[in-house]
């Protein structure tokens, strides 16, 4: 191979970049904006594939380590375990990659530009997209984002690891019945307070790629939008890295949108507005597009190096002693402390809805144990959707029944029908399971049913729900079940809130195991018994019902989330989750006013006041009291997960930022009036809600806005 210039690691990025650049004719400049860019052979360039997926686990490429989605992902509330996870799934990648590299297989779903992760707001639960998403909350998934991206590429933002990618820039989230012609409509206030604070935080921390959505944002196409791309991506965050479309997108402006009269049009807007790289085909009309002077080469330039810029930073011009990440083993994929990883991880993100005292399970005085429900068994409960290959799922009944043992008497049916409206009259199910001292109900969705709209090929609304309620087949079974004179514990699969009000009266216990990856069965069956103890939080509020919501279209934060719903809405509240040992907040130290100039440090004391080590979560929200504007009702503004031993207490340091004391005017600017900032500091949110439920009430304190 010739040692050309752009070879050379002694010289800088810039000029190795341009001497490629120059080398290449204007045919081979446009095909590298596409996902598969192919190989340049006369320069030595290998293709490049930059459509990969790791949401929750190398996705798409075989065997690799499988966490739990990226929902339950954010029912952890826990940074530092999101930048380890984010880490081995980009270690898995490096191995992966250099091992397909070999065997000279360099297509799709084989390379290091991974689209994740998904910081879209959870803004309605019938998206089924929210799955991918960290929450409801713009701070807990902008938190969380950051993690897993500096887990992803590592430290040195001039030496990734991998390269992660913010997406859907920006409004985006459902229906997905509609992406494709769908036109948002969001308010300056909505999108400065919700859409784009996660998306930024991203920026801030050197996300190196960010995905354009399907849909319109007041009109623009997002992945030609002046105003998104140009004006708050490129303009306000000063956004350095590469941009790329959400997977035939650009076809999308001509075809639903009606924006561009054909495929040069539609490639030309793209282009200029500074969508760089093409996930589909339209970028094939580029050179059309130059010849009818719709672009110039000096564009298709610019955002070339944008993306050679991608490619240099993961050494694929470097010679193997030049890369730091060139020679990761095989035996890092499904390493034994990757999988350990993905049970912890499955353990942090159950959430305990409620217990009325059965739980944990007392293996002493338990003889027999019967298993139901259709998810028991099943593997797509615990994947979710962009998922890898495990060669060692547990589900729930393999988890239930290894964790009970040999002497308790075990036993499984299905009794119910995942979702068809077939309601079995002479179920031997109920009968068995009045015969039994506790019944496990395993119930809720899968991917076949909730997913994206080509993936869930069960469902009848393109992977959407039309609403909370569980599938008739199910909900029917289980209130049959719950007449009988034995106790039941509901265990609910799924990647979204579900209207369980039906069964809170006589269900013994209630789970939300969201899709908690391969080793979900054991983390289930642990936390069952007690081995291992409830502590994770819902990233999403459950409403009543979908009666309380606005349109899924409306795209309005108003009568939406924790922070604009009234309480009397919901069933259960962002943030809370129960714990057979919970921590407790005993005093908060804040200071008595502020100026808004700067950020608020606060410290909170926190007690354990269990007789063995527990782990939990202490959350701090806000509310502005002031004489005018918006703001939300309340706002989570800290969290941290905590570990502590027995009969301890420790003082953990908070630091509130300066905007928490500003709010956004309708205009989307940011304004600061003076009057009270409330804080509460606990294990949940403040509220009747959470209290009525078994949490302990927060502390509150009063800051003087001044």
């Amino acid at each position: 191979m010739e040692m050309y210039p752009f070879r050379n690691p002694d010289l800088s990025r810039e000029e190795r970049i341009n001497d490629l650049v120059e080398r290449l004719t204007i045919e081979e400049k446009a095909s590298q904006l596409l996902h598969l860019a192919p190989a340049i052979e006369r320069l030595g360039i290998s293709p490049h594939s930059w459509w990969n997926e790791a949401l929750h686990g190398v996705a798409r490429a075989g065997l690799a380590t499988i966490f739990p989605q990226a929902i339950g992902l954010g029912a952890t509330f826990n940074r530092s375990l999101l930048r380890s996870i984010a880490d081995a799934v980009s270690t898995e990648a490096r191995a992966k990659h250099a091992l397909f590299k070999k065997k000279n297989n360099l297509t799709r779903y084989t390379g290091l530009t991974f689209w994740t992760p998904n910081v879209n707001i959870f803004r309605d639960p019938r998206w089924s997209r929210g799955q991918e998403t960290y929450g409801e909350d713009p701070y807990l998934t902008g938190e969380l984002g950051k993690e897993f991206v500096l887990g992803l590429q590592g430290e040195d933002r001039n030496n990734l690891k991998t390269a992660a990618c913010a997406k859907h820039f920006a409004v985006h989230s459902g229906p997905e019945e509609a992406r494709h012609r769908f036109d948002a409509k969001a308010s300056p206030y909505d999108l400065e307070e919700t859409y784009f604070p996660a998306f930024q935080k991203l920026v801030e921390t050197g996300v190196e790629s960010v995905m354009g959505a399907y849909n319109r944002v007041n009109g623009e196409p997002s992945c030609g939008s002046e105003f998104l791309l140009n004006k708050i991506l490129r303009g306000r965050w000063n956004f350095k890295g590469h941009v790329v479309s959400d997977c035939w997108a650009i076809q999308d402006f001509h075809m639903y949108h009606k924006i561009t009269a054909n495929a040069e049009e539609s490639a030309a807007l793209a282009l200029n507005k500074g969508c760089d790289l093409n996930c589909g085909c339209i970028y094939e009309h580029l050179l059309e597009a130059l010849k009818q002077g719709m672009i110039t080469e000096e564009t298709i330039d610019r955002s070339l190096k944008r993306l050679f810029t991608t490619r240099f930073k993961l050494g694929e011009f470097d010679p193997p002693e030049k890369q730091p990440y060139g020679a990761v083993p095989i035996s890092k994929v499904r390493s034994k402390e990757h999988i350990q990883l993905s049970y912890e991880a499955a353990v942090q993100s159950a959430v305990l809805l409620k217990n009325d005292g059965l739980l944990p399970l007392n293996r002493d005085k338990l003889k027999s144990i019967f298993i139901l429900g259709p998810n028991a068994m099943s593997p797509e409960a615990l994947v979710g959707n962009y998922h890898g290959i495990s060669s060692s799922l547990i589900t729930p009944l393999e988890g239930i029944a290894e964790a009970a043992g040999i002497e308790i008497q075990t036993d499984f049916r299905h009794g119910s029908l995942l979702n068809q409206n077939k309601v079995n009259d002479k179920d031997w199910a109920v009968f068995d399971a009045q015969e039994t001292d506790v019944t496990i109900a395993c119930m809720g969705m899968n991917i076949l049913i909730e997913g994206e709209e080509g993936d869930a090929i069960a469902s009848d609304y393109k992977g959407d729900r039309k609403d909370l309620k569980l599938p008739e087949s199910q909900h029917s079974f289980l209130m049959n079940l719950l007449e009988i004179d034995k106790p039941v514990i509901l265990v609910v699969y799924g990647g979204s809130a579900v209207d369980l009000s039906p069964y809170m009266k006589k269900a013994a216990a209630i789970i939300y195991h969201w899709y908690p990856g391969e080793q979900g069965g054991k983390a289930l069956g642990d936390l069952l018994f007690g081995e291992a103890d409830f502590s994770g939080k819902l990233p999403v509020t459950f409403p009543k019902s979908t009666d309380v919501l606005p349109p899924f279209e409306d795209y309005s934060m108003k009568g939406r989330t924790y922070k604009y719903m009234k309480e009397e809405d919901i069933l259960f509240p962002f943030g809370f989750g129960l714990s057979y040992n919970s921590l407790k907040v005993i005093s908060v130290n804040a200071p008595v006013s502020s100026d808004g100039s700067t950020d608020i440090n606060i410290s909170v004391t926190v007690e354990n006041p269990n007789g063995e080590k527990t782990s939990d979560v202490i959350q701090i929200y806000s509310r502005r009291d002031v004489p005018s504007g918006r703001h939300p009702e309340l706002e989570l503004v800290a969290f941290e997960r905590l570990e502590l031993e027995p009969g301890t207490t420790r003082e953990i340091p908070f630091s509130i930022l300066a905007d928490t004391a500003k709010g956004i005017s309708d205009e989307g600017e940011k304004i600061y009036q003076t009057g009270k900032l409330h804080i509460w500091a606990g294990t949940c949110q403040p509220g009747n809600l959470s209290e009525s439920f078994g949490s302990t009430a927060p502390v509150k304190r009063e800051i003087e806005l001044k």
